[in-house]
């Protein structure tokens, strides 16, 4: 027979727990194992979206300016040099929705490297 305290303690671990199956349904031990895991992984996960947007970001960066006739390292090395402080997430977004604007930018780089 459980106490009254363990099943309860039990029942709020199964509420964070997403799968439960074999021992981790019934034992606390283990339930608390497998919540901890979880959140361990929740919390790598968190950042690794972080590295991954960036990445993305650079990627679509590099192949809008490669059409603008520039690399992707000149292309940031020029905007700092014009005194552009655009962030990565902004210029991804002007690359695939404005390539007017991006292609604008382009110039303004090229032109502070020259």
């Amino acid at each position: 027979m459980v106490s009254y305290l363990a099943s309860s303690r039990l029942m709020i671990l199964k509420k964070e727990q997403h799968a439960s199956r074999k021992t981790w349904s019934k034992l606390y031990r283990q339930a608390k194992e497998s919540v901890e895991r979880g959140l361990k992984f929740a919390y790598s996960g968190r950042k690794q979206k972080k590295r991954q947007f960036r990445s993305i970001w650079i990627v679509r960066i590099g192949a809008a300016a490669k059409l603008n006739g520039t690399s992707y390292s000149r292309f940031i090395n020029g905007l700092k040099k014009a005194g552009i402080e655009l962030d990565r997430k902004i210029l991804a977004d002007l690359a695939v929705n404005d390539p007017a604007g991006f292609a604008a930018l382009c110039k303004q780089a090229q032109a502070a490297t020259a």
